[in-house]
C-alpha cells in the first residue's frame, strides 16, 4: 500500500482518480488547488503525488517546481489534457518523474504509480516503527508503547491507531475511518467510530498525564503530541 496524494481541481476526475487508486489498495487524499497541495505534500509522507498541469491558486508546473526547491523528494506524476512533446518535457524538467496524458486508462495510471512507488522503495528503507511523541508503534511486531508501557489493542484498534499515527498532526474525518480503518463507502449509521475512539483513548491516554488523541468539534479527530 502507498500513501497517494492527488491535486486535482475538478472533483469529479479527482473522485474518478481516488476510486482507482483506492481499488489498487493505496491510502489517497485529495488536494483540490496548488496551494493546498503543495502545503500537503510538504507536510505529508506521501509516496506519490498525482498533479494536475491546470490548478487553481498555483498551477501544477510551479507547484511542482517549488516543491522541488524545497526539497521535497517524492515521486510525482503529471496528469494533463497538454500531451504535446513540449507541455511533456516542460514537465519533466521543473521535476516530476512521469507524465500521463488525459484521457488515460485506469490501469495504466495504477501502473504507473505503482512504478513510482517502486523507484522510491529502492533509495528508502520501509517503515516499521511509527511515533508520536511517547507513544510508539511496531508494525512488524504488532506492539504498542507508551512511556515504555505495551499497550494491548484489539486488531481493529491497532488499525485505527496505525492510520492515526500515520495520519500525526493532522485532523481525520469519520469518512476517512470509515473508508480506510472499516473498508465501509458508505455511512453504516452506526456509532463504531465512537466506541473505538472510546476504547482507544481509555488505552493510550487515560493513565498517563498528556492526552494523545484528541476530538475536533464538527470536523473528526487528530492525534499528536
Amino acid at each position: 500500500m502507498m500513501r497517494v496524494l492527488i491535486i486535482e481541481d475538478d472533483r469529479e476526475h479527482a473522485t474518478f482518480i481516488n476510486k482507482v487508486l483506492s481499488e489498487a489498495g493505496h491510502d489517497v487524499e485529495t488536494a483540490y488547488d496548488g496551494a493546498n497541495g503543495l502545503a500537503l505534500a510538504r507536510d505529508g509522507a506521501f509516496d506519490a503525488l498525482v498533479v494536475d498541469r491546470m490548478l487553481p491558486e498555483k498551477d501544477g508546473l510551479k507547484l511542482v517546481e517549488e516543491y522541488r526547491n524545497g526539497g521535497g523528494q517524492t515521486p510525482a506524476l503529471f496528469l494533463s489534457a497538454l500531451s504535446d512533446v513540449d507541455n511533456r518535457v516542460e514537465g519533466l524538467k521543473v521535476g516530476a518523474d512521469d507524465y500521463l496524458a488525459k484521457p488515460f486508462a485506469p490501469a495504466e495510471l495504477a501502473a504507473r504509480v505503482e512504478a513510482l512507488g517502486r523507484r522510491q522503495v529502492q533509495d528508502e528503507p520501509p517503515v516499521t516503527k511509527l511515533r508520536v511523541g511517547d507513544l510508539e508503534m511496531d508494525l512488524l511486531d504488532r506492539k504498542v508503547w507508551r512511556q515504555g508501557q505495551k499497550i494491548d489493542l484489539q486488531p481493529r484498534e491497532f488499525r485505527l491507531l496505525e492510520f492515526l499515527m500515520r495520519h500525526a498532526g493532522q485532523v481525520v474525518t469519520r469518512t476517512m475511518l470509515l473508508e480506510k480503518v472499516w473498508d465501509y463507502h458508505f455511512d453504516p449509521q452506526t456509532n463504531v467510530i465512537d466506541v473505538h475512539i472510546s476504547r482507544l483513548r481509555a488505552k493510550i491516554d487515560k493513565d498517563f498525564d498528556e492526552a494523545l488523541l484528541q476530538t475536533v468539534r464538527g470536523a473528526g479527530y487528530c492525534l499528536q503530541a
